[in-house]
């Protein structure tokens, strides 16, 4: 059976695989026919389908969190960052899961409610409830990142001076 085993996986999941299988077998004792050799290799088989899919589940979702992880972390970006695109995907990044995964299934991919429900396998009143909470969240962190930011960034002299008299504000072309 490990000869088999080792024809479709490598060494280190075949080891993985027989001692499953094995288990397999002990557990459902009274099932294994007088032949079973190939009543084994059909475990064996079955459990190396549920090792490909596991692995192939565990790969996607590594990959979708790498996307959303690359999407939240700041980046140095050179040339014409915009702060505030630095803001927001912070913001994002501090959303629980869900509530970032609403928010971008509407703001990114584009969908409506009713198509990002189903995505989500939940009704549309549930994702709407879901993106409301989403939304208040993400405004709350928004603040937060820029009063924390004004409040860094305001000299302690210059809160008592009016903004008029700081002159002109520059162009955000000019920044």
């Amino acid at each position: 059976m490990h000869r088999y085993v080792c024809r479709h996986v490598d060494a280190h999941t075949a080891h993985d695989v027989v001692s499953e299988t094995f288990l397999v077998a002990w557990r459902r004792i009274d099932e294994v026919p007088d032949e079973a050799l190939p009543w084994l290799l059909v475990v064996a088989r079955n459990t190396i389908s549920n090792t490909r899919r596991a692995t192939s589940r565990r790969r996607a979702m590594e990959s979708q969190l790498a996307r959303v992880g690359h999407l939240a972390a700041a980046s140095p970006a050179p040339g014409n960052v915009v702060p505030e695109r630095d803001h927001v995907l912070a913001a994002l990044g501090r959303l629980s899961p869900q509530h970032r995964e609403a928010v971008l299934l509407v703001a990114w991919d584009g969908l409506d409610a009713a198509g990002a429900a189903h995505v989500l396998g939940t009704s549309p009143a549930a994702f709407k409830m879901r993106l409301s909470r989403a939304r208040r969240q993400l405004r709350r962190e928004l603040d937060d990142e820029t009063s924390t930011d004004r409040a860094r960034r305001t000299p302690p002299t210059a809160t008592a001076v009016p903004a008029i008299a700081e002159g002109p504000a520059t162009p955000r072309s000019a920044r």
